[in-house]
């Protein structure tokens, strides 16, 4: 008898096993392949590693401005998938590691949930293990869409399989213009490859604010867009769509990467059957992450509310502190909150955002004032970057209260930036309270303070 089994092993899984294993709880780990699930093994650290290499060869390709020739420079797409599989393992047995050191058992193999009388049971293979309380962490899957000529079609490819290409393809397809679908654009395009990206929507990355999304389209490497379309079919690598206006066009490649999105997994592992609620986004969970079943939680991907690798963290903190007060017969007043969850999109130049843009304000009701500033007034970025690179600070406020609500980053280091104005929002901080803050000189988050003092009294 376990006090909590954990299914999925991915950022959710992996860090609430890891605090409850340091508050003194007997955890059993189930987890069906590698540990740490798709952002580790096949999302977000693969692509950030290939996205650093691309960078690196751009920088010095364009490095004539600042001094710096290469000739007969080139990238080598093996050596690449080398230190990109070499930081996967090694990050990964630092996940072993560290469950390890909190005495979590660690077992391989599909999860199934059986919730039969008081216990709460998780059969792997041929067993049963029990526990009092059970935290489900299953993840997500890529969406594949039902489009024509799509299934078993050996050139259209889903994100981990294009993480595994041999070679850049010459001409890349990318179905989908959100956060995957441009990292993977920005990432083949600063190698060379002519990239098309086909998006239903009017504009890319949906939570991006509607003054940088033209930006980002400009700035990315031998890219072009087709948006407001809908794929029809694909014939070959042969993307065919049709426009606003009715009229089909297509766009031909080698590879066609579908970047629709990604869904809850909620079909392996008996969530129906166990009973609880499952909607088309994911299990349903109230903001202590809470399923509709006694002793049953759910973070991450698999409840569809952020699915982010650093919402699963924080939603792995609050359903841990849920967790231990129901085991120890006592209540938890933690809850996840939404407001001011940052997001990134490591591009080349990257991008980032936390709280509401001015159109969400809009839609919300929220009368807002609003001050932009370029990265170009920081000593810093034009050193490094140059007078010309894109870059770019939105700021959005409260016009009664005059509170940040929100701020949009375009330009290299907006990853990095972005926790600052997510605290700005999470404290409630208003602009006045800003201005009076001390930014460090150089450096690219001072603008931020130039967009905040751009607002008019």
């Amino acid at each position: 008898m376990y006090d909590v089994i954990v299914i999925g092993g991915g950022p959710g899984g992996y860090l609430a096993a890891e605090r409850l294993g340091h508050r003194g709880k007997r955890v059993l780990l189930v987890e069906k392949q590698y540990l740490g699930g798709t952002c580790l093994n096949v999302g977000c650290i693969p692509t950030k590693t290939l996205l650093n290499s691309a960078k690196l060869y751009l920088h010095a390709k364009e490095g004539a401005p600042f001094g710096v020739s290469a000739p007969g420079l080139s990238f080598d797409m093996a050596g690449m998938m080398a230190w990109k599989e070499k930081v996967v393992e090694t990050l990964r047995a630092g996940v072993a590691s560290q469950m390890k050191r909190c005495k979590v058992e660690v077992v391989n193999g599909t999860g199934v949930l059986e919730l039969k009388g008081p216990a709460r049971g998780v059969r792997v293979g041929g067993v049963l293990h029990e526990a009092r309380a059970v935290l489900v962490a299953a993840g997500s899957v890529p969406a594949m869409p039902p489009i024509p000529g799509a299934k078993d079609n050996p050139r259209v490819l889903d994100s981990t399989g294009l993480l595994s290409v041999k070679e850049a393809p010459a001409r890349l397809c990318v179905i989908g213009g959100g956060v995957i679908g441009i990292e993977f654009a920005s990432l083949f395009g600063a190698l060379g490859s002519q990239v098309s990206v086909v998006e239903m929507l009017d504009e890319i990355i949906p939570p991006m604010d509607k003054d940088h999304a033209p930006l980002m389209r400009r700035s990315l490497k031998n890219t072009v867009f087709h948006l407001g379309c809908r794929v029809t079919r694909i014939e070959g690598g042969t993307v065919f769509f049709t426009t606003k206006d009715g009229k089909e066009e297509s766009a031909a490649a080698d590879t066609v990467l579908m970047a629709v999105g990604r869904r809850a997994e909620t079909s392996s592992w008996g969530a129906k059957e166990a009973g609880l609620d499952v909607t088309p986004k994911g299990v349903n969970v109230d903001d202590a992450m809470r399923t509709n079943v006694p002793g049953v939680w759910a973070v991450g991907d698999v409840n569809g509310r952020s699915m982010l690798a650093h919402s699963a963290y924080r939603m792995a903190e609050v359903a841990v502190n849920g967790i231990c007060a129901f085991l120890d017969g006592g209540k938890s007043a933690d809850t996840m909150r939404y407001n001011a969850i940052p997001w990134a999109v490591y591009s080349i130049p990257e991008a980032a955002g936390a709280g509401l843009t001015e159109q969400e304000a809009a839609a919300k009701g929220i009368a807002v004032i609003t001050a932009s500033a370029p990265m170009a007034v920081s000593g810093r970025f034009v050193a490094e970057n140059g007078v010309t690179a894109p870059g770019s600070v939105k700021v959005i406020a409260d016009a009664a209260n005059r509170r940040i609500l929100g701020v949009q980053l375009l330009g290299p280091y907006a990853s990095e930036i972005i926790w600052g104005a997510a605290a700005l929002i999470e404290i409630e901080m208003r602009v006045c309270d800003v201005r009076e803050m001390v930014f460090p000189h150089p450096s690219v988050c001072e603008v931020i303070r130039e967009a905040i003092w751009n607002i008019k009294e």
